[in-house]
Parts: C-alpha cells; sequence; structure tokens
C-alpha cells in the first residue's frame, strides 16, 4: 500500500510557488499582523532602547555610580531649558545656591538664575572599558570640565548622581528578567514536553514536582538564604545564584502551557506520521511539536521576563535579594523604603517608574507577539 505524503504548510507553499502564485512566509505573515498592533511596535522600540542604554551604560552614565558628593546630598533634580534670557543657549541648567534650614538643619537647594551651566555632550569624565574591553573616558554628556555637576534626575542621600545610578541599575535588573527566562525555559519546556509526550509516569512526576516548586512559600524561603548567605560573598556570585534560584521557581508555568498543549496534539496525524516514519522523540518535539506552538511559547516568554524583573526588584527592595555595592533598580528603591525619605526626596521613586515603564512595555510586546503568531488571526 502506497503512503502518501501528509499535506503541510511546506509542500503547500511549494505547490504555490509552482503555479506562480505569491507565498509569504510564515515569519512574513507574523512580521506583517505585528506591524498592525501599533502598541507593541512602541513597545518594541522601548524595550530595544532601555536594553541599549544597559549595553551602553558606561557612556551614557555622566559620573562614576559610587562617587558621592557630601555637599551635595538630596539634591533636587536640576531642569533642562535652552533659553536664557529670551535668547537660545543652547542645553543648560542653573546653579543651585545650598541654604541649611537653623530649626531641621536640612539643605535647601534653589536655582541661581545668574549661574549657567551648559551642557556638553561627549565630554571627557571618570575613566572605563567600554563594553569591558576598551578603555575610554568618554560619556554621553556633562559639563565640560567645570567643578559643577548636573543631575537630571537629583541625588540620593550620600550625593550620588541618580541618573548614572538608575542607568548602570538597568545593566542588572534587566539582565536577570533575560537569563533567569532563559533558564526556565529550558527546564520549562524540557520537563513539559516530556510530560506531554510520554505521560504516564513520567507526566505524574513532573506535575508532582511542579505542585511542590509552587507551594513553596516564597518569603520565607528567601528568608533562609538571606540568613544563609554569607556576607563576604563576591556580589556577581550572589547575583548569578540569585538569578538561578528565581529560574527554578518560575519553571512551572510554562511547562504547564507546554504539558497541556502536547496532550493536545501528540495524537494529531502530523505528529504520528512523523513517529511512524522513525523519528526520534527528541526530533519530534523539536521539529514538529514545539513550532505548532510558536505563540504559546512566546506569550509565555514575554510573561515570565517582567515576573522575573518584578521577583528581583521585590527580593532586593526587601533586603532578600541583591545587596550593595550591586546596583540594581530593588536596590535603589531600598532608599524609598518609608514615608519620611518620600517626602523629603520623591525622586528616589525614579526607578519605581522604570520599573512599571519596562513592565507594561513586555507586557504589550507579548499581546503583540502572541496575536502575530496566531494563525487564525486575521
Amino acid at each position: 500500500m502506497k503512503v502518501h505524503d501528509a499535506a503541510t504548510p511546506q509542500n503547500a507553499e511549494s505547490e504555490a510557488a509552482a503555479a506562480g502564485t505569491p507565498v509569504a512566509t510564515p515569519f512574513q505573515m507574523m512580521r506583517w499582523r505585528f506591524r498592525r498592533h501599533r502598541l507593541a511596535v512602541v513597545s518594541l522600540w522601548v524595550v530595544i532602547a532601555l536594553y541599549v542604554v544597559a549595553l551602553f551604560a558606561d557612556f551614557i552614565a555622566p559620573y562614576d555610580p559610587f562617587e558621592h558628593d557630601r555637599r551635595s546630598p538630596f539634591t533636587p533634580p536640576q531642569a533642562i531649558h535652552f533659553f536664557h534670557e529670551g535668547s537660545l543657549t543652547g542645553p543648560f541648567v542653573y546653579g543651585l545656591d545650598r541654604e541649611r534650614d537653623p530649626e531641621t538643619a536640612r539643605l535647601t537647594f534653589t536655582p541661581d538664575r545668574d549661574k549657567v551651566i551648559p551642557i556638553r555632550f561627549f565630554v571627557k569624565g571618570h575613566e572605563y572599558r567600554f563594553l569591558g574591553l576598551i578603555p575610554a573616558d568618554r560619556h554621553l554628556y556633562g559639563v565640560g570640565g567645570q567643578r559643577s555637576k548636573v543631575y537630571i534626575l537629583g541625588t540620593d542621600k550620600l550625593g550620588r548622581d541618580l541618573f548614572s545610578r538608575l542607568v548602570y541599575g538597568a545593566r542588572v535588573t534587566l539582565s536577570v528578567g533575560l537569563v533567569g527566562v532563559f533558564f526556565s525555559f529550558v527546564i520549562g519546556v524540557t520537563l513539559g514536553s516530556l510530560a506531554g509526550l510520554i505521560g504516564g509516569m513520567v507526566d505524574n512526576a513532573v506535575q508532582r514536582l511542579a505542585e511542590f516548586v509552587r507551594s513553596v512559600p516564597t518569603i520565607p524561603l528567601w528568608l533562609g538564604l538571606a540568613a544563609a548567605l554569607p556576607v563576604q560573598w563576591d556580589p556577581v556570585f550572589v547575583y548569578l545564584l540569585i538569578t538561578v534560584i528565581l529560574a527554578l521557581i518560575g519553571w512551572t508555568s510554562l511547562a504547564r502551557v507546554v504539558r497541556g498543549h502536547f496532550l493536545t496534539i501528540r495524537n494529531q496525524d502530523f505528529v504520528l506520521a512523523a513517529r511512524f516514519s522513525g523519528a526520534t522523540r527528541g526530533r519530534v518535539i523539536r521539529r514538529h511539536m514545539l513550532p505548532s506552538m510558536t505563540s504559546y511559547v512566546i506569550a509565555a516568554i514575554t510573561l515570565a521576563i517582567p515576573e522575573m524583573i518584578l521577583g528581583e526588584t521585590a527580593l532586593s527592595f526587601l533586603g532578600l535579594g541583591l545587596r550593595p555595592p550591586v546596583i540594581s533598580w530593588g536596590v535603589l528603591l531600598q532608599d524609598a523604603q518609608n514615608l519620611r525619605s518620600i517626602a523629603l526626596a520623591p525622586w528616589l521613586l525614579a526607578p519605581g517608574a522604570a520599573i512599571v515603564v519596562t513592565i507594561l512595555a513586555f507586557n504589550f510586546l507579548g499581546d503583540g507577539l502572541r496575536d502575530a503568531a496566531d494563525p487564525y488571526q486575521g
């Protein structure tokens, strides 16, 4: 008995191409559908901009994030101006006059309209290694060798430039999301696909393991880990450890999505044809089953990245995750833990605003990619 090849999208494309009919690849159709989702396109550019800032943090940040100025604690943000006394003078900020309140001993800052501090671009500053390799000392903006400084987002309690620290913190916070999702993606897809394809005891074992991981209370776990981690450990090692632990906790949702989809399609014709033709189990998963759930995986990944970011931020904010001298958005938010600090210096909430923008951008991007990857979308 002669067995005919099952109809596949590749065969349909080949027949259409042979007949002279213009054919769009699945990737092209996905791109066209994605471009119609305007909010997702804007979010994609926001995400790209965030990672560009994180990648070139040394160049974009005007000052060393650890450099402090005892004369400028809690300096308010300096507004950028372009016109001085009715004439266009380029970007500049006004100097600040410092006064100490005799009753509260608190420093107050008032703009000095007679002191104009021009903002220069590509100025020399503290030395660093561009991309960790090339020695450099150029920065995106600064004041060009003057003793004065410009603080567009203000300073913290030690007089450190908040914008520089925010830019450097993006490097850690955003990388936690990517690295953590990579590990959780590998674990979740592997266990979920095996559970959905094999079933039986393997499925039961994976399900019980996922239920156990989800039942572990997160806060007590981190309290125990925070108490157990020696203070003298390298901050980089602690960062990697936290990333791996976040991945070990966050793989369960993706595994359940993959398992449910595999249970649905494992008895469909194209999967059975691949298995009967002698394809190995790994090849069936990689070449036939996973590509059929692209939209599900994309949605799960884009939602998992903000979850990882929020997890690191929350833990660091509570003092259970990353600790100084590591700079992350969660660590920076530790300075805004009480109402008194927020009342005195509301600009300390800038890392929180950055987190909100990042999470919204990832969520909107995930919605757009999910709809674009769905073949049933018009």
